[in-house]
């Protein structure tokens, strides 16, 4: 059973005109992450506009070579794609030049710095680490995305996240937000980050329009031990693909709406997680345009 947005489009109430002129904006500069498998490259060239923006995540398992690999592969089609750089997973300053350097040469000049998970693999034990590293080495990036957390992070204290973003900020062109289901949460968060100082745009991160099956077979494909540290941080989505009807991102997008209108809360942008179900989040987003339209 596919998810409810695949049968009904964009819900039908409409955001007042000023909301539905930011949601237009929001959803025309939405970026959509992929995962490193191997048809990732043709569904992306299939289904994929070349002016919406692309991340490639990198998983403990794989490394960053299957991502770096791709991101240089989609920049040679015409994509804007950022890597996912995972800081546990560059062994040492000459690792990072090299990974730069590929980079660079595929006139690549966008990144999204992380932490990553599992054991530090070499010298970067964190994001901010990587962060200050790549600026030493003088990167070529123009585009430099960082993490944030509304709903805070399981194995991290509050207080060491609002530090470790306060101090990630400068290196810093943007936040990317993990996976919100609380539109509350997402804005009052993004408030209390603009009151302490932190000032960049915001891209909320939404699931995409993924039917369930879809969902499980992402999760089996990344192998054993990922797919339960995978089903372990989606399982709030997971649950979701059980209720009647399945699960569909409208009403997320509607009640987030207005905070795209105003500029309290640094909204700018969707950050969609598409799970590689490319071709039925673009419908869904081309159908939230024309709507808007």
């Amino acid at each position: 059973m596919t998810s409810l947005i695949h049968r009904q489009g964009p819900a039908h109430s409409t955001p007042a005109r000023p909301g539905r002129a930011a949601l237009a904006d929001a959803l025309r500069n939405a970026t959509y992450e992929v995962l490193p498998f191997k048809s990732a490259e043709e569904m992306v060239l299939a289904h994929v506009p070349t002016e919406v923006a692309l991340t490639v995540t990198t998983t403990q398992a794989k490394g960053l070579e299957p991502t770096i690999a791709l991101a240089v592969r989609l920049g040679r089609q015409g994509y804007r794609v950022a890597p996912h750089l995972a800081a546990r997973q560059v062994r040492d300053h000459a690792h990072l030049t090299d990974v730069v350097a590929q980079l660079r040469e595929a006139g690549i000049d966008r990144v999204f710095v992380i932490g990553g998970d599992g054991e530090n693999a070499g010298d970067y034990p964190d994001a901010l680490s990587l962060l200050e590293a790549l600026e030493e080495i003088g990167h070529p990036f123009t585009f430099v995305g960082i993490g944030g957390y509304p709903e805070g992070h399981g194995k991290i204290p509050g207080e060491v996240l609002e530090q470790a973003l306060g101090a990630k900020a400068p290196h810093a062109t943007l936040i990317i937000t993990q996976l919100c289901f609380d539109a509350g949460t997402t804005i009052d968060w993004a408030r209390t980050v603009r009151a302490r100082g932190v000032t960049l745009p915001i891209e909320v991160g939404i699931p995409g329009a993924i039917s369930r099956q879809k969902l499980i077979r992402v999760s089996a494909g990344l192998g054993l031990g990922q797919s339960a540290k995978f089903l372990t941080k989606q399982q709030s989505m997971l649950w979701r693909f059980f209720l009647p009807g399945g699960y569909s991102p409208n009403k997320l997008v509607e009640r987030l709406t207005p905070a795209f209108a105003s500029d309290d809360s640094g909204l700018r942008g969707f950050h969609v997680f598409t799970f590689n179900d490319l071709e039925s989040t673009e419908d869904w987003r081309q159908r939230w345009l024309a709507r808007l339209a």
